[in-house]
Formats: C-alpha cells, structure tokens, sequence
C-alpha cells in the first residue's frame, strides 16, 4: 500500500486521460505514492469528455448553487477512490490537483469542510462555494494562475486566497506572467516542490 495519494480532477470537456500523465509525474517525484485521473461523472454536452457541472447558461449568481449540487457526484467519485487505496483514515496523505473546474470541485472540497485532505493544488480555478464557509484548517492549499488567463482571470485565484487565507488556511499563490489558461513546467515544478514539503512535514 503507497504512503500517499494524488487525485487528479479535469476541467470541463476534458477527461482523466488528460491530468492522468501529470499525476503520474507528480508520484514518481514523490517516493511511494500512488495517483489517479478519474473522468468528471457528466458527460459534456458539446463534444467528447466530461463535466463536473454544466456551464450551460452559466451565471455568478447561480454557479454557487452548481458547485453545491455538483457534491455528491464528487464525494461519490472520490471517496471510492480514496477508499480503494486505503485511504479513508489518512487524509492527511492524500492530495487533491485540480485544473479549472476541476480547481473549482477541489476548492470547495476543503472550502465546504467535507474533505480535510492533507493538501489541494489547484490550477486556474476559481473559488464558487456558497456561503458559508467552514474550510478545512488542516488543509495546505497552493494557487497556481497565468496572468494571461482568457478563461478564468487570474484575480479569481487571488480572491480564493484572501477568503480562504483569511479564514485560517494555509496558503500558498502564485501568478505566472504571461501564461493563459494551462498548466506549464513551471506550475508542475511549483505543485511538486509544495507536495514534497507538505507530504514530509505530515510523516515529521
């Protein structure tokens, strides 16, 4: 059985082939840990892949109430993961990668309090949990955005961090000049160096 578990979470209209060679990367970097890329439990309604929710018709006012009913699917999809491997009693060792909706679902995973995992990297996301929040402290959260994201502007990882920090999470953020709305070496190098700390101080 790995000592730790990456869970690799696709933004919308992708699929879990798509983040699963990251986490692959990320666990040969990490010594015995294990990785997923699992698909989003919807599938797209304009093309091949998968959604975590629609964007259908998309509003600020009413992406909250997505994300909120986008929870059970989630929980579903990753509880049996993490249950598969062993994990249920040591969240701790388990690390939630997010990019874009996927960041969005990871974000309100520890936003909500539901999975106090032992870290959240998430990449161009945006925070959407309703209030209120009740994160989960024990949680340590690394924000990764390009400054020339077209999708989600940068300012939305920036805000994540100001609520999230402000309410006690430890937070870690960082704006990519000149990158859009991807995941470059930089960013990989940044979510291995955080996990890597994060992961020793936690078997300390």
């Amino acid at each position: 059985m790995s000592q730790r578990l990456i869970i690799c979470l696709h933004g919308v209209g992708s699929d879990g082939r798509d983040l699963a060679p990251f986490g692959e990367l990320l666990a040969r970097a990490l010594p015995d840990t294990a990785s997923e890329s699992p698909n989003a439990p919807q599938p797209f309604g304009h093309g091949p892949g998968y959604q975590w929710f629609s964007l259908d018709g998309v509003t600020e006012r009413d992406r909250s109430l997505r994300v909120e009913r986008a929870r059970d699917d989630f929980d579903r999809v990753v509880g049996e993961l993490i249950e598969s491997h062993g994990f249920a009693s040591r969240l701790d060792q388990v690390a939630l990668i997010g990019f874009s909706q996927g960041s969005i679902m990871a974000l309100d995973a520890i936003a909500s309090g539901r999975w106090p995992v032992g870290a959240v990297v998430a990449f161009a996301g945006r925070l959407a949990t309703p209030e209120p929040l009740a994160p989960a402290l024990s949680t340590s959260l690394l924000l990764v955005h390009g400054e020339a994201d077209p999708v989600i502007p940068a300012i939305e990882s920036q805000r994540a961090a100001e609520r999230l920090g402000g309410l006690g999470v430890e937070v870690e953020s960082h704006r990519l000049p000149g990158v859009a709305h991807t995941i470059t070496q930089q960013g990989v190098q940044l979510a291995t160096d955080f996990l890597a700390t994060r992961f020793a101080q936690r078997l300390a």
